[in-house]
């Protein structure tokens, strides 16, 4: 069988760029269900990496470690240098900030006009930019950079779900976050919805330079926004590449994410 586990990164292009997140033998477990066995991922600055896996596989575990949500059983996460694992609530807070979030559902809150959702992170987050007297002014630029500065006063129910997937990737972009997590941020929409999505992160990608690190099921978004792919396989980073390299692979377990 062809060798595709653990594949050591050695591209020089990549090797001169800023290590932005580090996550180094990660294993977390329920009982007797293995979700992650010594995981290992490394994402650089202004990257694309997107981490393909099966239903169950321990993506959204990976996800929720990450993020601070979920306590792994071992293994380091390393954030700018920082291991979150080892971070105080205040100090884990702030750190989030840097870290843009696209929810799978959008998970807009349904009370709130557009304005007021995006509103909601500058509030929460006073210690990175104060208090702000008019937030007029940089909500537009957020919705703008989504093409959706005329919805600032709607309300979710009155979008589509394009709309509420763009403006939800607004409210991510207004903290000026510096590494975004992307969960599944074609499902559920249309393929010409999709396509629009997929092209909004790369202009997303090019315009903040952010490092960005994208959980799809899609073929065809992991095809156009990847630079680098790790395929998430028995809890493992069982095979890593570029798009093209993993598609002519001849391992079958790698074949099998690329069959239509």
């Amino acid at each position: 069988m062809e060798q595709t586990q653990n594949i050591l990164m050695d591209n020089k292009e990549l090797g001169t760029k800023k290590l932005m997140l580090e996550i180094i033998d990660l294993r977390k477990s329920f009982g007797d269900n293995h979700v992650l066995n010594g995981f290992n991922l490394r994402l650089f600055e202004g990257e694309n990496l997107v981490i393909m896996g099966k239903s169950g596989s321990g993506k959204s575990v990976m996800i929720k470690c990450l993020v601070g949500l979920m306590q792994p059983d071992s293994g380091s996460i390393m954030v700018m240098g920082k291991d979150i694992t080892k971070l105080r609530q205040t100090a884990l807070d702030e750190l989030r900030t840097e870290i843009g979030f696209l929810f799978q559902g959008s998970a807009l809150y349904d009370s709130m006009t557009v304005r007021e959702n995006l509103e909601f992170p500058l509030r929460r987050h006073k210690h990175k930019f104060g208090t702000i007297s008019d937030t007029t002014q940089i909500v537009i630029e957020a919705l703008k950079s989504v093409g959706l500065e005329h919805a600032i006063n709607l309300m979710p129910s009155e979008l589509s779900g394009g709309m509420k997937r763009r403006v939800a990737l607004a409210r991510t972009l207004i903290l000026k976050p510096r590494i975004i997590l992307y969960d599944e941020p074609t499902s559920g929409l249309d393929p010409i919805t999709a396509k629009e999505i997929i092209e909004l992160m790369r202009s997303i990608q090019a315009t903040y330079k952010t490092s960005a690190l994208i959980i799809t099921h899609d073929v065809d978004c992991a095809r156009v926004v990847s630079e680098r792919m790790i395929l998430l396989v028995d809890g493992i980073n069982y095979a890593e590449g570029t798009f093209n390299e993993l598609a002519q692979s001849k391992d079958e377990k790698v074949r099998a994410f690329f069959k239509q």
